[in-house]
């Protein structure tokens, strides 16, 4: 941090900071411009189900994902391994990873969607075929421990992916409103923001400037706890001249603070153009014991996020929340803080 800071002032009339954020974001727009799209959704298309982290053997809930889909107009085709209770651990690593890859080699596929997230996602991560992904662009949508699918397909196999909902979660109309926005149409998406609240004394979803100011950059993130776990691998999120956003659910504010000095540590606040923190649900601490750190979680966010040189909103509805938002990752947006908006101005389809 400090050799950042003595080289920044070394600068002096030559290149100012500013023009090196700007030379930053050019370079990312260049170097995302590899990135390939997947065709957009249309109805009739049909989506391959897949389950690379927990596995989901309930015939009850996989009717509701049959439901949810032929709601949006698509046929469902299930890995071969979804809806069985898996078994040996290296057996159930090799079934996630071969529906994963029968999806993307399926020509009559044209979108892979994870049931839901949970846990061990990351066990596929150096096992991926990421050339076959690559050659057979099809959407891949998902949060939570989808974090980490996401930011190795990103960096690996070059395919523009979406964080937005799992095909179990709640489908509130602004959730389907912004699936549709953002897998259906081909024109860019615009300016988004939470939903309007009924009750604006006591809002579902409270958006709060911790740092005002507006930056442009393509989009990267997702799931906090995912995103630390990935450090110092292969798959390790890249910030530089990005909008990172990142969400949670179920910390202690304790962990939360945790985990973004972490981030801080390693410099990916320094080297993003601005950052969102989306909700992050029951974030509180327990009640049946006293938290491990005195500080709420907005105290957290305002004390580490604060202090940078960045714009930083906290409250999109990102991640565990019923109405969620549909984020093209890559693709180039511009986050202003004061307003509470993010403006997408890309397609993360074609």
């Amino acid at each position: 941090m400090m050799k950042r800071r003595n080289f920044l002032s070394s600068l002096g009339a030559g290149l100012t900071a500013p023009t090196l954020l700007q030379s930053q974001i050019s370079s990312v727009q260049n170097s995302s411009a590899d990135l390939v799209r997947p065709k957009a959704l249309r109805p009739g298309d049909t989506v391959g189900l897949i389950t690379p982290a927990t596995y989901i053997s309930d015939p009850d809930r996989l009717i509701l994902v049959e439901r949810t889909l032929k709601h949006f107009g698509l046929a469902v085709k299930l890995g071969k391994n979804t809806g069985k209770r898996l078994g040996a651990y290296s057996a159930s690593v090799n079934e996630r990873l071969d529906d994963l890859h029968q999806m993307f080699r399926d020509p009559a596929v044209q979108a892979v969607f994870p049931i839901l997230g949970g846990y061990g996602a990351m066990h596929l991560l150096d096992r991926i075929d990421y050339d076959l992904l690559r050659r057979n662009p099809k959407i891949f949508l998902g949060y939570s421990d989808i974090t980490a699918l996401h930011l190795a397909i990103t960096k690996h196999a070059r395919l523009m992916t979406f964080h937005g909902p799992n095909v179990l979660s709640r489908f509130s109309d602004y959730t389907q409103k912004h699936f549709r926005q953002a897998l259906f149409e081909t024109r860019p998406i615009g300016k988004v923001t939470n939903p309007p609240e009924s009750n604006r004394l006591r809002p579902a979803h409270t958006l709060r400037t911790v740092r005002p100011g507006t930056a442009t950059g393509a989009l990267v993130g997702g799931n906090l706890t995912l995103v630390c776990s990935l450090l110092g691998t292969p798959y390790e999120i890249d910030t530089r001249g990005r909008l990172l956003f990142l969400e949670d659910i179920n910390e202690e504010p304790y962990r939360i603070d945790r985990m973004l000095t972490q981030l801080r540590l390693a410099g990916k606040f320094d080297q993003a153009t601005g950052i969102i923190f989306g909700e992050c649900t029951d974030c509180g601490p327990r009640d049946y014991k006293p938290s491990n750190s005195p500080y709420t979680l907005g105290e957290i966010l305002n004390h580490l996020l604060g202090p940078l040189r960045v714009p930083v909103l906290s409250g999109l509805t990102i991640g565990h929340t019923d109405d969620q938002l549909t984020l093209p990752i890559g693709c180039l947006a511009t986050l202003d803080a004061d307003a509470g908006t993010l403006d997408i101005k890309e397609a993360g389809v074609r």
